[in-house]
C-alpha cells in the first residue's frame, strides 16, 4: 500500500470533535501512515500536544499564528517553550508573517516570528512557517537570524511565486503542496511544482479542515484526501503516486525525524525506476569531484538509496532488471562513473540488447582516459544514445568545478569522446548543470555549434 504523511493539518480543530477517530481511521486506510498535527496558538499547542499523545500516528508541532502574534506573552513563549520538548513534537510551527489578513501588526508578527527562530536554533527542531503577502520580509528576517548554522523548516502551503521559491530553496528548506494544487485557478501553481520544484525537497499537507481538493471545494478538508494532492504532483512530474510517495515520506523523516522508520530505509538500489526509465547503477566510484555532485549532500535520488555497500555482477543486474521492455529506456547512470566498470557494461548490453531492450549510457566523458583506450567502438550496436556531462563551456571552468582525477587535458578529451559518439552512435547529447559561473550560453554553444550534438540544460541541486 501507498504510505504517506500529511505534514501539516489542524485535528486539534473543532470541525473534527464529533468524528476525530473516523478522520483519523478514514486516513489510515487511505495510506495516509503519520499525521503532523500544527498548532497555531497557545491552546493549540497544548491540543496538539495531547493528540499526539492519545494517536500513535500522530506527532505534533507547537507555535502561534501570525494572526494571534499580539498574543504571545513572555508567559505563552515559555509554555510553548516546555511543550516543545515533550515526546512526539516534532517542529516549531505554525510561525511566520501574513500581511494579507493583517489580524496582528506588522511589527508584532516579525517580533514572534524572530523569537520563534530563537527557539529553532535553541532546540534544533525545524520551523513550519506561514507566510502570505509578506516574502520581503520573510526571507530578511530568516537570512538575519539564521547566522551561520542554517534552521531547518519548510513554507508551508506554497504559493505560486518563483522568487520565494529560489530564495527558500537556498536557504536549505523544504517546500509544501497541499490540495489547492488541484484547483481550476492554481495553473501557475501547477506550472511552478511541474517546471522548478525539485523532488527532494516537496512535501505534501492538506492544511485541513481547509483547501478540499477540486470537486470538495467548500467542504471540510481530511487527511485521507490529501491523495488528490500526491495524484496532481505525479501527473506533473510524470512519475507515479507511489514515486511520490516514497519521495516526500523520505523528504518527511529527513526533516522532521518522522514518517519513516528503520524498516522503511530502503536497501541501496542497484536499478531504480524512475518515469519508465529504469536506471542501472553499478558503482559509486567516479574519476571527477565535481563540486556541484549529489552525492555530497545525499545517498539518495528519488527516495532510492543509491550508496551501494558492493559492486554489482552483471548477472545480478541482469536478474535486477527482468523484463527491459517494461521501461521506455535502460539508461547505465546511477552515483558513479558507469564507464569504470566498462566489462559489466558490455556483459549487461549484450544481455538486455537480446530481450529487446532501448540502452541509454551516461557518462563524464572519461570513458576513454580510464580504459586507456578509444571505448566508443564497443558501444556500437549496444548502446542507443549517450548522454555525456560535459558541465562546463571551457577547459579552465571544467577543471575547476569538476575536478578531473586526470587533470589538465581532460576537458579536450571528453570534447573528442563526444566526437567519436557523434560519428558511430545513433544519439548523442551534451548536458550541463547550470552551476554558479557556469554560462549556459556558451556551454550550449560548444556542444550544438562546435561538436554538433544535441544539448539538455539540467538545473542544480534538481534530482530525477
Amino acid at each position: 500500500m501507498i504510505k504517506l504523511v500529511d505534514t501539516h493539518c489542524h485535528l486539534d480543530f473543532p470541525e473534527y470533535d464529533a468524528d476525530r477517530d473516523d478522520v483519523i481511521r478514514r486516513a489510515r486506510e487511505a495510506g495516509i501512515g503519520n499525521i503532523i498535527n500544527v498548532a497555531s496558538s497557545l491552546e493549540g499547542s497544548r491540543r496538539s500536544v495531547e493528540l499526539a499523545e492519545k494517536y500513535g500516528c500522530v506527532y505534533a508541532s507547537v507555535g502561534i499564528h501570525p494572526h494571534d502574534a499580539k498574543e504571545l506573552s513572555p508567559g505563552a513563549f515559555s509554555e510553548i517553550k516546555a511543550l516543545a520538548s515533550r515526546d512526539k513534537v516534532v517542529a516549531i510551527g505554525e510561525v511566520g508573517l501574513d500581511y494579507y489578513r493583517n489580524l496582528s501588526p506588522a511589527d508584532i508578527q516579525q517580533k514572534a516570528f524572530r523569537g520563534f527562530l530563537s527557539l529553532a536554533k535553541e532546540t534544533g527542531l525545524p520551523l513550519i512557517i506561514h507566510c502570505r503577502e509578506a516574502r520581503d520580509d520573510m526571507l530578511r528576517i530568516l537570512k538575519q537570524e539564521m547566522g551561520p548554522s542554517r534552521i531547518k523548516g519548510v513554507v508551508h502551503c506554497f504559493p505560486a511565486d518563483a522568487v520565494l521559491l529560489d530564495e527558500a530553496l537556498s536557504l536549505g528548506m523544504y517546500v509544501s503542496f497541499t490540495c489547492n494544487i488541484t484547483f481550476r485557478n492554481a495553473s501557475k501553481l501547477r506550472d511552478l511544482v511541474r517546471d522548478l520544484v525539485p523532488m527532494d525537497r516537496i512535501l505534501v499537507e492538506t492544511d485541513a479542515p481547509y483547501l478540499a481538493p477540486e470537486g470538495m471545494r467548500g467542504k471540510r478538508n481530511e487527511p485521507a484526501f490529501m491523495l488528490k494532492a500526491v495524484e496532481e504532483i505525479a501527473k506533473l512530474k510524470k512519475i507515479t503516486p507511489e514515486d511520490v510517495a516514497r519521495v516526500t515520506t523520505l523528504n518527511c523523516a529527513n526533516l522532521f525525524g518522522c514518517g519513516a522508520g528503520k524498516e522503511d530505509e530502503p536497501a541501496p538500489a542497484i536499478v531504480y525506476p524512475i518515469r519508465n526509465s529504469l536506471y542501472i547503477n553499478l558503482t559509486n566510484r567516479c574519476s571527477s569531484s565535481c563540486e556541484f555532485c549529489v552525492t555530497k549532500s545525499t545517498d539518495f535520488v528519488m527516495g532510492h538509496n543509491l550508496r551501494l555497500k558492493g559492486e554489482p555482477t552483471a548477472a545480478e543486474v541482469i536478474r535486477a532488471v527482468g523484463d527491459p521492455k517494461k521501461y521506455d529506456e535502460i539508461v547505465f547512470c546511477g552515483y558513479g562513473e558507469p564507464t569504470l566498470r566498462l566489462d559489466c557494461i558490455m556483459e549487461i548490453a549484450k544481455e538486455l540488447k537480446k530481450k529487446g531492450a532501448v540502452l541509454r549510457l551516461t557518462t563524464n566523458g572519461h570513458g576513454n582516459l580510464i580504459n586507456k583506450r578509444d571505448i566508443t567502438g564497443d558501444l556500437v550496436g549496444l548502446i542507443d544514445r549517450v548522454s555525456v556531462s560535459l558541465n562546463a563551456p571551457d577547459a579552465q571552468t571544467y577543471d575547476r568545478i569538476c575536478k578531473p582525477a586526470f587533470g589538465p587535458g581532460t576537458y579536450s578529451e571528453v570534447k573528442k569522446f563526444i566526437t567519436a559518439c557523434r560519428e558511430k552512435l545513433p544519439e548523442v547529447e551534451v548536458t550541463c548543470v547550470d552551476y554558479a559561473g557556469v554560462d549556459m550560453q556558451a556551454c550550449e554553444k560548444v556542444a550544438v555549434g562546435e561538436l554538433k550534438v544535441k544539448f539538455r540544460p539540467r538545473r542544480h541541486n534538481v534530482v530525477g
